[in-house]
């Protein structure tokens, strides 16, 4: 049940002294004796956006794994430098070919990908403002769907976050 050493470190990148195991703020954790390295293992941020036009979500099918083949919001890791509303905007030009604006944060969640490992989800509303509907990076299809006609979702991430936009859309059209 202990974490091991990863094989990129059993090196410290710092003063290539051989790193040891010890508990660390609570958890076994990979350290320097000599320079005190400790290496943290976090979880990959990324994004999901929730985009929306015409009371319909924009949904593309995974063109590879985690689930390739099966429909999802678009998503993507966010690169070094970069804030996570861009990334939103970036990934879902890249996947959809479509152009967008940040409404509101939706939320944030932890996800196990066999792919990826741990990876952190942040989740926007985001309101499609132009572009032109294609496949992109990342996807073999790209289509607007009526919130009752939702193909199965296998991220608890986006089911989640689908249900909370759409509550916030329905709530927009009853002022």
């Amino acid at each position: 049940m202990s974490e091991k050493i990863p094989p990129e470190y059993k090196y410290c990148p710092y003063c290539a002294t051989p790193l040891e195991t010890r508990y660390i703020e609570g958890r076994e954790r990979a350290y320097c004796p000599r320079c005190g390295f400790i290496h943290y293992r976090n979880p990959l941020p990324s994004v999901g956006i929730i985009a929306h036009r015409d009371g319909k979500f924009l949904l593309i099918k995974r063109g590879r794994e985690p689930q390739k083949g099966v429909w999802a919001p678009p998503s993507g890791f966010i690169e070094e430098g970069e804030d996570p509303e861009e990334t939103a905007i970036r990934e879902l030009e890249e996947e959809t070919g479509m152009k967008g604006e940040v409404e509101e944060l939706l939320g944030v969640y932890r996800n196990n990908s066999k792919v990826y490992g741990d990876v952190l989800v942040i989740t926007y509303l985001v309101k499609i403002t132009g572009g032109s509907l294609r496949a992109g990076d990342d996807a073999e299809e790209a289509k607007l769907f009526r919130y009752e006609d939702l193909p199965p979702i296998p991220f608890r991430c986006f089911t989640e976050s689908l249900k909370k936009a759409r509550k916030i859309l329905e709530g927009r059209n009853e002022q």
